[in-house]
């Protein structure tokens, strides 16, 4: 069975036949001893969580980390990701 690293969006993910992915399943975050900051979306992160990531985290690979936690505002956690818009984002995370 693959395993995924603890930063990829795919962790919880279960493997079909040793080949395919099954059915999406998100990772969990338990945000509820997680503080947080409102970051505004500047223009340099317009579409690109990653950037954003890195630059907070060092790791580009945690860009699913502001989708867990703004569910409400980010629909497409690329596309949504635009100039102006305030989410929240974990102080740390790793």
């Amino acid at each position: 069975m693959t395993e995924y690293r603890t930063d990829s969006v795919y962790r919880n993910t279960g493997i079909v036949n040793k080949k395919y992915l099954d059915i999406f399943e998100p990772g969990s975050v338990d945000i509820s001893n997680t503080t947080t900051n409102n970051f505004t979306i500047v223009s340099k992160y317009e579409n690109r969580p990653d950037v954003l990531a890195n630059d907070l985290y060092g790791n580009p690979r945690l860009w699913w980390v502001f989708a867990q936690f703004n569910p409400d505002i980010l629909n497409d956690p690329i596309i949504d990701f635009v100039s102006g818009l305030e989410i929240k984002v974990p102080t740390r995370f790793t």
